[in-house]
């Protein structure tokens, strides 16, 4: 037994001093090891490709940790409390900076890890001709090499996690900072100042766009599925780029659709049916394309007019509205003072302005064949009926208000609009 201990020590003392050899050795090939894994990094993981500058910090990172892993186990100094060398720190804050996902960087480390160790073994095989020496030699280098990676890997991860959250609530503010000034009309703001703080082109045509859940989410999840819903609006509308996301809070967000320079008519049936994919709780309203900056402020501005409008009529609102459908400019002014807006229904609809679903349909009924210029048969075709059922709709309406068509013609269309957009709340109770 007493034999065997000092069979065993010796074999680890000589193991220990091969290893060490073995760091000597390849620490005289760093370069050449370092360009190796720099190599290997970019062609394996394509989250690392970048810039000059990014590619030049990831070989920087990966010489310095090579650099420092070869060094302790040389020197037999202790793993435990290391840090991560200002190289490694430095790469990981940019990658934070770049939204490169830490995934990417955790696995650079495991990568490297894998590499090295495989050299080292190779190197083992090559220098020591003990197979007990060697395979102890073998066992402490990689014990070693996964306590380094194990711990630095750990600390980079968090120094991108503190870079990722302070580098976001920086960019955040000078972003919302800049956007208040936008849709504050400031006409002293540096176009390419604003475009690189948004991260988003001012000069082109745009469609402003808001979007919120009408559950309230409270989790991040609704919020990404606002984003998501304007990206596919975005696509609905033959976006010519990313949409520009803000979120207000975890259940609105406000988004602007770069369209370009082009001609754009806004398919609202497409736009429906890309926000009905986003779930029942999704709500959008969109302005009218505007362009260069005032078009960007003032698409904002009408999408917020018909959010209004959409609020006010709450289950009965449409998933989707539009300041540019008939009726919604006229509602969004009806809607900023509802008292008024109830009395003039009240007046002009008479026993019309009942609330109940029969009322309801003689109303929009009424609205169309008004739109229509008095044709039954356009309202007829509009509407998916006959124009029998319109002319029976139409007497019923009129019979209802106890007036004719004719008699406060304005203030009628004005009242119908009101109902049709803005419900319940305009009904008398």
């Amino acid at each position: 037994m007493e034999s065997e201990a000092r069979d065993s020590s010796d074999i680890n003392a000589r193991a220990n001093r091969r290893t060490a050899e073995v760091c000597r050795t390849m620490g005289s090939r760093l370069t050449q090891l370092a360009t190796d894994l720099h190599v290997e990094f970019i062609e394996s993981i394509p989250e690392l490709r970048g810039d000059a500058m990014i590619v030049e910090l990831l070989r920087a990172s990966a010489e310095s940790n090579v650099e420092t892993l070869l060094h302790l186990i040389q020197h037999a100094i202790p793993m435990k409390g290391i840090e991560p060398p200002p190289a490694a720190v430095a790469y990981a804050q940019r990658l934070a900076q770049r939204g490169t996902s830490s995934n990417a960087l955790v696995r650079a480390y495991r990568l490297g890890q894998r590499r090295v160790v495989d050299l080292a073994f190779t190197e083992i095989a090559r220098q020591e001709s003990d197979p007990a020496v060697a395979y102890a030699a073998a066992q402490l280098l990689h014990n070693l090499a996964f306590s380094y990676i194990d711990q630095v890997s750990e600390k980079v991860v968090a120094v991108y996690e503190s870079e990722r959250e302070s580098w976001l609530a920086n960019r955040n503010t000078v972003r919302a900072a800049m956007l208040a000034s936008l849709l504050d009309g400031d006409q002293r703001i540096d176009l390419a100042v604003a475009e690189n703080a948004l991260g988003y082109r001012l000069r082109q045509n745009h469609l402003g766009v808001l979007l919120w859940d009408d559950d309230h989410g409270s989790t991040t999840t609704a919020l990404r599925s606002l984003e998501a819903v304007a990206s596919a609006i975005g696509d609905a509308v033959g976006g010519a780029g990313p949409a520009l996301f803000i979120p207000q809070d975890r259940s609105l967000g406000w988004a602007w659709i770069p369209l370009g320079h082009g001609t754009i008519e806004v398919d609202i049936t497409g736009v429906q049916r890309q926000v009905a994919l986003g779930g029942s709780s999704v709500r959008v309203a969109l302005g009218g394309v505007g362009s260069a900056v005032s078009g960007f402020r003032s698409t904002h501005l009408e999408a917020a007019r018909a959010q209004t409008v959409a609020t006010i009529a709450g289950e009965r609102a449409a998933i989707v509205t539009s300041y540019d459908e008939p009726g919604v400019r006229a509602a969004a002014l009806l809607a900023g003072d509802i008292a008024s807006a109830r009395d003039l229904v009240s007046q002009a609809l008479g026993q019309l302005a009942t609330d109940n679903d029969a009322a309801e349909r003689l109303r929009d009924t009424l609205l169309v064949f008004l739109g229509q210029g008095g044709s039954y048969q356009a309202a007829g075709e509009l509407l998916h009926v006959h124009r029998n059922t319109v002319k029976y709709r139409v007497d019923r309406a009129i019979e209802l208000r106890g007036r004719p068509l004719d008699d406060d013609r304005f203030n009628l269309e004005l009242a119908l609009i009101a109902c049709r957009w803005l419900g319940r709340a305009v009904l008398p109770d």
